[in-house]
């Protein structure tokens, strides 16, 4: 049964006062939005998508494109699209949509929760249905449980209820917001084997930097990474759990020109930093079993200040 997604409704039963309540968003779609006494954040039911994080007396964290689409079953360009149960294109089906199918999907309320210590808890869930059937054979419980505080910690757990195993990739797709791309650094993936489009790949050498557009899978890697930005004078902790792959992308001038729902210049203040299982690090969950992909976002005044 689809869950009644009217404001009101979801305010009676889910609305916590003085820290969450729901909304209509952009394009109408329905919107969680949160504030304590630590930071802000909104997150749209439509995909499980994390549109905003602000911690109070900081600049936003996601960015979001000024063109991004808000309509009902479209992705949305920014914030933290949810990437299952494959990571770019279906590994045997192209026509399939890319980045699987649960970023176009409504997600239903499972629960809202106040936390000792001031944080606030949403948790949002999807399931098989027949149209996800259709596209990919396995039933499923999928769990995004966003947790906003000075942090921000987003968990994504899926299930497998079903008789037979499944294997799946992913992502928790962030966009961050930076000041100009050409003078931040990635740190953290120094050594790491990483996979490029259009290249044989490479060994990481020192902090990634960006000249030109950068589209890479990091490979056996769970380390935390860090994003020093000198002109918003921070740095942003990603750490991570349940992953061994990392992907950096910037898509630079021409690739941003190519997308209808991306700004020709919006390329200068983003950076995508993302919590994946790709590539050689698919996920087989057996029958009852479980896998949780956990990001940890965590900002921090850079040491010298602006530069």
């Amino acid at each position: 049964m689809t869950q009644d997604v009217h404001p009101n409704r979801l305010n009676e039963r889910y609305g916590l006062p003085g820290h969450l309540g729901f909304e209509p968003g952009p394009g109408g779609l329905p919107v969680a939005t949160i504030e304590n006494a630590d930071a802000a954040a909104s997150v749209c039911l439509a995909g499980g998508h994390v549109l905003s994080f602000r911690p109070h007396g900081a600049e936003p964290v996601l960015w979001l494109s000024r063109h991004s689409r808000f309509e009902s079953g479209r992705p949305i360009r920014g914030g933290i699209p949810v990437c299952w149960p494959w990571f770019a294109a279906h590994p045997e089906d192209p026509a399939k949509p890319f980045h699987g199918f649960a970023r176009l999907a409504h997600w239903s309320v499972l629960g809202t929760e106040a936390l000792d210590g001031g944080n606030t808890r949403l948790r949002l869930g999807l399931t098989d249905d027949e149209a996800t059937r259709r596209l990919w054979p396995h039933a499923f419980e999928l769990e995004m449980a966003v947790t906003v505080g000075r942090d921000l910690h987003v968990a994504l757990t899926a299930r497998n209820p079903g008789p037979e195993p499944f294997t799946c990739t992913g992502a928790l797709h962030t966009y961050f917001r930076v000041g100009e791309v050409a003078r931040i650094a990635v740190h953290g993936l120094n050594g790491c084997r990483y996979r490029e489009a259009g290249t044989d790949g490479g060994v990481q050498q020192g902090p990634v930097t960006f000249d030109r557009e950068v589209d890479r899978l990091y490979l056996d890697t769970d380390a935390a990474c860090t994003i020093e930005d000198p002109v918003l004078a921070r740095r942003i902790r990603v750490a991570k759990a349940g992953s061994r792959s990392t992907v950096v992308w910037n898509p630079w001038i021409d690739k941003a020109r190519r997308m209808p729902d991306f700004g020709d210049d919006e390329y200068t203040g983003m950076v995508c930093v993302e919590t994946a299982n790709a590539g050689t690090d698919a996920v087989t969950i057996p029958p009852g079993g479980a896998h949780c992909l956990e990001a940890r976002i965590a900002v921090e005044p850079a040491p010298h200040g602006p530069s």
